[in-house]
């Protein structure tokens, strides 16, 4: 099989010279998608199950920091809520007995209303008890007021005491190490059992199933080739053996540059070139830096 693959190869290039053609308009090298994992926490790296080589799907848990101190802060933080839960004063049962005295001396002032409207007395005794309504009045607003302002204060440090723990809960969910997204593990910076501190790279994984090549072209061939055009690709696995594979031009550069040492485009003698890069489904054979050309 793997003769025939080689004589397929070289009878493609012949033919392609034959026709005073080039087998490949512009030459590149397959890339992929990495993506590096940092801690979001500090502490004692109690698990990390993953090797190097291994194919991981997205949101897979991989390892795990130390949650002891995270998971105790939020267990003071909700016997704290308790605290100041219990704290909160029973407004209606303590303004009960101000209401009561306020209602009898209301009935009091409207009796004294009525005798000093028939003349059986003075009306002196109707300010008073007036005054009394007035004065237990007040006291009831006062008690509102004050019963009022701490439950606010309470609730508001019980508000602050839930938003702590919603920290500390995403503390704790960060101390879960997953993988971001689907791909295969490149690399791994830290072993079980390490002390991690936030901001430090623990692996690197890579989309090896959606790989691309960064191919290189002169501003002449920009007019032959188009976003999600169909090429044809050639991944180059050396001693003239060649595999092909449908590409699609999946970006292609606003801005030239100089010529890349390592790439040989079209024509030679230009300085500019455009990068372009050609979305292909990989079927396992793909190594990411592997040279390949493409056909447009």
């Amino acid at each position: 099989m793997k003769r025939i693959f080689a004589l397929a190869s070289v009878a493609l290039m012949l033919a392609a010279c034959g026709n005073g053609e080039k087998a490949y308009d512009a030459t590149g090298t397959f890339e992929a998608t990495e993506t590096t994992v940092f801690a979001e926490q500090s502490g004692a790296l109690l698990e990390f199950n993953v090797s190097e080589g291994d194919s991981v799907a997205m949101g897979l848990e991989v390892g795990l920091i130390d949650t002891t101190q995270t998971w105790l802060k939020i267990q003071q933080m909700d016997a704290t809520k308790e605290v100041y839960q219990s704290q909160k004063p029973d407004m209606e049962r303590q303004i009960a007995v101000t209401r009561q005295q306020l209602a009898k001396a209301r009935q009091e002032e409207q009796r004294y209303r009525e005798l000093v409207a028939d003349g059986a007395a003075p009306s002196k005794m109707l300010d008073d008890a007036t005054s009394q309504v007035s004065v237990l009045q007040r006291q009831l607003d006062a008690q509102i007021s004050s019963l009022s302002t701490s439950t606010r204060a309470l609730d508001k440090q019980t508000a602050a005491a839930d938003v702590q723990v919603s920290q500390l809960r995403d503390m704790l969910r960060k101390c879960h190490i997953t993988t971001p997204a689907k791909g295969t593990m490149l690399e791994k910076y830290v072993e079980r059992g390490e002390f991690v501190s936030v901001g430090k790279p623990l692996f690197k994984i890579a989309d090896t199933e959606d790989m691309y090549m960064r191919a290189y072209v002169t501003s002449a061939q920009l007019q032959d080739i188009r976003l999600g055009q169909k090429v044809k690709v050639f991944a180059d696995y050396g001693a003239g053996q060649r595999k092909e594979y449908d590409g699609t031009i999946s970006w292609i550069s606003s801005r030239s540059e100089f010529t890349p040492k390592t790439i040989l485009t079209d024509d030679e003698r230009a300085d500019l070139v455009y990068a372009v890069k050609i979305a292909v489904k990989n079927d396992g054979f793909v190594k990411i830096g592997m040279y390949g050309e493409v056909k447009f």
